[in-house]
């Protein structure tokens, strides 16, 4: 991604304010949330003279000391503003690959704010030329002269490093197994024409296609591909002021489609407080699609153990693990105490979050609950957190988790979902908790 302040500038020129805020808060990320790799007798080098390299790409590779004979491969692609060696130390990939044995790549955007090209039509196919035929170069590099393995390669990257790997997976699904993309946009949506490599439509979520539109751009990129695609893990944050997060939603539409699988989850959950799971197609750990939303997770991705699920996503960590089991729908107990709701409407252009904050004003504990309220017309929930909310406009219900089926008197349980919307953002006029009227804030 480049941090412009305007779509129609040259490649020279980057917004410095845009390009601070997403230096500091990946700092912050750092700094504040992962650990450092390690102490280890491995140590990160750059490599040069790896292949064919049209922009000038640098290359960083860490080979730990615990790489097997035939190790597999993770490219990690950094943020604007940032660096492979910044990546490296930044996050825990690295203590990854030393207990798990796997060679890091790290490129290293090198133009001016050090953002990837993921915008431009070379870009978006396959050996057009540009960044992700460097970072091919990479790739084929390691499989060369340190035997890595062809059938276990597999890139990860966050902000620009995010949108590479939608592209790199979309130029060369026979290359890569998987990807994982932290704060990204689908493949194609950051397409220019005019030599700018900044799309503001698309970074503030305005870009809207149906799910076969989204599948055409990536079948487009290599149309002589027939075989298998790669899976795809999208992580992205409901408050991300950079790249909005209207363009989460827009992946899982995009990624779902190229492998011919529903929009529908097969699996919702909470693996972590704070982390809201979705599967698409399987609800194994190695599903085709999965999405992980962050209720209120701003421009500053990965966090602490992140890292570690995008590597068991990728079937990276030593053999599977068992699946958690979905989260079955609680028996409401109709509860005796009145309740009170607070609800607060983020909306843009055609989407919304609401977040959602129902207290138990009485004085008995409800034992699970049940939230009825009508969404205004032209509504229609997407994907909800700390709650099951059905169906998804109208008259519909939320229903507790496991983990916040119960409110003692004077506590509150909150919930959140994302909606689509034709021009009416309202809130609703009321809520009914089992069955019982509740006061609005």
């Amino acid at each position: 991604m480049r941090m412009r302040s305007k779509a129609r500038g040259g490649l020279s020129t980057v917004a410095a304010a845009v390009a601070a805020t997403v230096a500091a808060v990946m700092a912050l990320a750092v700094t504040g949330l992962v650990a450092a790799p390690p102490a280890s007798s491995a140590s990160l080098t750059e490599v040069t003279g790896f292949g064919t390299n049209p922009t000038n790409l640098r290359m960083h590779l860490y080979v730990p000391d615990s790489a097997p004979a035939r190790p597999a491969i993770v490219v990690a692609v950094h943020y604007c503003t940032g660096s492979g060696p910044a990546f490296h130390s930044g996050t825990e990939f690295a203590s990854l690959a030393d207990r798990y044995g796997f060679v890091l790549v790290y490129p290293s955007a090198t133009r001016s704010g050090s953002c990837f090209d993921v915008s431009s039509p070379q870009a978006l196919r396959r050996d057009g030329g540009s960044d992700p035929v460097g970072i091919m170069s990479m790739v084929r590099y390691v499989q060369q002269r340190h035997n890595g393995d062809p059938d276990r390669v597999y890139v990860t990257g966050a902000s620009s490093g995010g949108m590479m790997t939608n592209v790199l997976l979309g130029d060369y699904p026979d290359v890569f197994k998987a990807g994982a993309a932290f704060m990204g946009v689908p493949f194609g949506c950051f397409a220019t024409t005019d030599g700018s490599s900044w799309n503001s439509a698309c970074a503030n979520g305005q870009v809207v296609r149906t799910p076969q539109q989204w599948g055409d751009l990536v079948r487009a990129a290599y149309p002589g591909h027939s075989g298998p695609r790669p899976r795809m893990q999208i992580w992205h944050g409901t408050e991300d002021a950079t790249l909005r997060y209207p363009n989460f939603q827009e992946q899982i539409k995009q990624w779902t489609n190229v492998h011919g699988i529903g929009q529908t989850p097969v699996l919702s959950d909470t693996p972590r407080p704070g982390w809201v799971r979705t599967r698409y197609g399987s609800t194994g750990e190695q599903a085709p699609v999965e999405a992980i939303s962050l209720p209120g997770v701003g421009h500053n991705l990965p966090m602490g153990g992140m890292a570690e699920a995008v590597i068991r996503f990728f079937g990276l960590t030593g053999g599977p693990t068992a699946s958690p089991t979905p989260t079955a729908t609680p028996t409401v107990t109709p509860g005796t105490g009145s309740c009170r709701v607070t609800y607060t409407v983020n909306a843009w252009n055609t989407g919304l979050t609401a977040a959602v904050k129902v207290t138990n004003t009485g004085s008995t504990a409800v034992d699970g609950w049940s939230l009825a309220f009508t969404l205004p017309g032209g509504q229609t929930v997407s994907n909800a957190w700390n709650a099951a909310v059905s169906p998804s406009s109208g008259q519909v219900t939320a229903r507790n988790a496991s983990y916040n089926r119960t409110i003692t008197p004077g506590a509150s349980a909150e919930f959140g979902f994302q909606a689509a919307h034709t021009g009416n953002t309202d809130e609703p006029a009321s809520f009914t908790l089992n069955g019982t009227p509740c006061t609005v804030d």
